[in-house]
């Protein structure tokens, strides 16, 4: 592991951290002061509006600007975002206005700094180690991002509001590791036309690998999304109570940090292709396990897999999507690709918690597991250059292979 890409992993650990941990205490103490579950729905509302709004700014932004100095921006903006609830937390009177709107700046430098984080990776480290990076960037955002719930909990029964400064903290500590990347070549403007700025759409439309790899990712999750029914499922299928639950929800997690551990630990895969189908194959036959499964330890198994699968899923088709985009539209592409990741996430939850109300769970889920096998299925046929893939490596554009996009300014 070279020693820029190890600072890059202690600022998405800070930053997965501080997101995880911002999530839960928001929820908590807006609920403690108002008491309306509606209040939580705009919570999430207000962090995933700004990435359907400015996707092309901050493709455009990743693609035109130092992307180091955009990050860094990034990271002090949000200080400032925190530092700001931090003081509205302090207030007798809780302004949720106020609230509301900071969250919404919080959700738009998070739509910056996405792209920029994405495209980044390929500029500090080598594209033969692509896949391993990519791996480890995946494996420490889930080991962070569950770690922040449990340790936004802790403080909060601690010091209370005082979290938001502990975040602060953080995402400091983010700053500082990005200041130690190197300085980076300096990519030529994008150019501020429509067709510049919509760059990243008609690059994903024209590349059926890449239509592909973001095609799937949004359909597989949108139809086979359980994680927001486990809470029904632990109470009425499987019949245990609330800890027993927080071991069903850990283990996803689990299974993609075992995989991811190892994915970083192997060489460059080969016949990727087949590999990211069978993933997506057993992906989907998780899902029909643990819809059918009411024994307890059978659903932890099921739930380990899908998590697992996933994880192969996801690191094949980030290393895919990065390799197979030239270095000017990385940033614009990582935009598209994120506007298609927080659409599968919101909408599968939508649709998972809207058909169980009708249907009920077990059914749910089942027919999500058939739809994920589908999908996978169709896009066999539907992408033979993605199914017929091999090495990732070989996505990589000629004038970029074998080449590193870094200085030695520092």
């Amino acid at each position: 592991m070279s020693r820029d890409f190890l600072f890059f992993l202690v600022a998405r650990a800070a930053v997965s951290l501080v997101t995880a941990m911002l999530s839960i205490a928001i929820g908590w103490h807006l609920y403690q002061n108002s008491g309306d579950p509606f209040d939580l729905a705009l919570v999430g509302l207000m962090q995933v509006i700004p990435i359907f709004l400015f996707f092309f700014l901050t493709g455009w932004a990743t693609d035109s600007l130092p992307r180091k100095t955009l990050l860094i921006l990034c990271t002090i903006s949000e200080m400032v975002v925190l530092g700001g609830i931090t003081l509205a937390m302090f207030a007798n009177d809780l302004n949720l206005t106020y609230i509301f709107i900071l969250l919404f700046l919080h959700g738009t430098i998070k739509a910056f700094y996405t792209p920029a984080q994405q495209a980044i990776i390929t500029n500090i480290v080598p594209s033969t180690m692509l896949s391993r990076a990519i791996a480890l960037n995946a494996t420490v955002g889930k080991i962070f991002g569950t770690m922040g719930p449990v340790l936004a909990g802790v403080l909060i029964s601690v010091i209370d509001v005082y979290t938001y400064l502990v975040a602060v903290g953080l995402m400091g500590i983010s700053t500082i590791a990005y200041l130690f990347l190197p300085q980076l070549t300096q990519l030529k403007p994008a150019g501020r036309s429509l067709k510049m700025l919509l760059g990243g759409v008609a690059y994903v439309r024209s590349n059926s690998i890449v239509l592909g790899a973001i095609g799937l990712d949004l359909f597989i999750v949108l139809l086979g999304s359980v994680v927001t029914l486990l809470p029904v499922y632990a109470a009425d299928i499987l019949n245990v109570g609330p800890e027993s639950l927080g071991i069903l929800r850990a283990m996803p997690a689990l299974g993609g940090v075992v995989i991811g551990l190892g994915l970083a630990a192997l060489p460059p895969m080969r016949r990727s292709g087949l590999c990211l189908f069978s993933a997506l194959i057993v992906f989907a036959a998780s899902i029909l396990v643990f819809s059918l499964s009411t024994v307890y330890w059978i659903s932890l198994a099921a739930l380990f897999v899908y998590g697992a699968a996933d994880m192969i899923s996801v690191n094949i088709r980030m290393t895919l999507i990065q390799l197979a985009t030239p270095n000017h539209l990385r940033g614009r592409v990582s935009a598209v690709n994120s506007i298609f990741i927080s659409s599968s996430n919101e909408m599968g939850d939508i649709r998972a918690g809207s058909a169980a109300a009708m249907l009920g769970p077990v059914t749910t889920v089942f027919i999500g597991g058939l739809a994920a096998l589908s999908v996978a299925v169709v896009g066999w046929y539907i992408f033979p250059k993605l199914r017929q893939l091999d090495r990732l490596a070989d996505l990589c554009p000629p004038d970029e292979l074998n080449e590193t996009e870094t200085t030695n300014d520092r």
